[in-house]
């Protein structure tokens, strides 16, 4: 899949808006992923509205080029009724990629942003979102159209290869 090595992390925007059906192909390539014992423990917040982008720009000292996304999908997670509750995580990562990568096949650029575990970051970005206690936000993946262009690094390092 071609995504994989040509995705990098994009923290400059056009002003642009992301149209609607970007968004939910974006939505449906997340939701495609597979999770422990098919619990799907995600649910994802799209946000457009330009005082809660702000307002979870400043969730973490690393966030701010989230300020003037013109979109940031916030995964989530539930913490009840889950068959492999240990995995919650595990499943939003791959979800998450999963989401990043549409967003490359898209022609747009997105960074993922880490907000779990850190308790506070993850306080911030329920509260901007008026989350309840049974869902958590994961992480922060602000996306748009491109403002910068970037090579992604070869991290290929055969010295981290051993064959057995």
């Amino acid at each position: 899949m071609k995504e994989i090595f040509e995705r990098v992390s994009i923290r400059k925007y056009q002003d642009k808006p992301v149209e609607k059906e970007k968004i939910e192909q974006i939505l449906k390539a997340a939701m495609a992923a597979p999770s422990a014992g098919n619990q799907q423990p995600w649910e994802f917040y799209v946000v457009t509205d330009k005082e809660k982008i702000k307002a979870l720009s400043e969730c973490s000292p690393y966030s701010g080029c989230a300020k003037d996304a013109p979109a940031i999908l916030v995964p989530c997670y539930r913490t009840e009724g889950l068959m492999f509750p240990e995995f919650d995580t595990i499943d939003l990562a791959i979800a998450t990629e999963n989401a990043w990568l549409e967003i490359t096949s898209l022609g747009l650029g997105g960074v993922w942003l880490a907000v779990a575990p850190v308790a506070d970051r993850m306080e911030k970005a329920d509260a901007v979102l008026g989350i309840g206690d049974k869902l958590h936000a994961y992480a922060l993946l602000p996306f748009g159209y491109p403002a910068e262009a970037r090579a992604q690094q070869d991290r290929y390092d055969e010295s981290r290869i051993h064959w057995v």
